[in-house]
């Protein structure tokens, strides 16, 4: 190894793993790479034991809080799925009415997952698609 490939090998081993894992983002961003591992192991492989590698899935946020949009509905059951928006959201019908038209729009959002799923599943009960982002 060169002098300087020497130098850079020290520097890295130096690292605390949040710092690591920083670089291996900006080293991502800056070269358009992704630092997954190919089917070998290539990359990882050169990782120290010791739980280096798991500090990029550890940075990672399980998501907590979902969207339940309305997607589209068809016309014939738009009365069906008014009175569902109305019991879910406790709008009133002029409300809830505009949610609906304005499709795709969100029911309720910034909710549990189970509750988002239990929405997505009463509308589409009564015919409309319904989406959780």
């Amino acid at each position: 190894m060169s002098a300087a490939t020497d130098e850079i090998l020290e520097k890295l081993k130096s690292l605390s793993l949040l710092e690591a894992s920083e670089l291996v983002s900006q080293i991502e961003e800056a070269f358009g790479v992704t630092a997954a591992a190919p089917a070998g192991g290539g990359m990882m492989m050169a990782m120290p034991a010791g739980g280096a590698a798991a500090a990029p899935a550890e940075e990672v946020e399980e998501q907590t809080e979902f969207d339940a949009v309305l997607d589209e509905f068809p016309s014939d059951k738009k009365i069906t799925i008014l009175k569902e928006v109305r019991a879910l959201t406790g709008l009133g019908l002029k409300e809830a009415k505009e949610l609906v038209e304005s499709a795709p729009k969100a029911i309720k959002e910034g909710i549990p997952k189970e509750e988002a799923e239990a929405i997505k599943k009463k509308l589409e009960d009564a015919g409309a698609k319904v989406t959780i982002k």
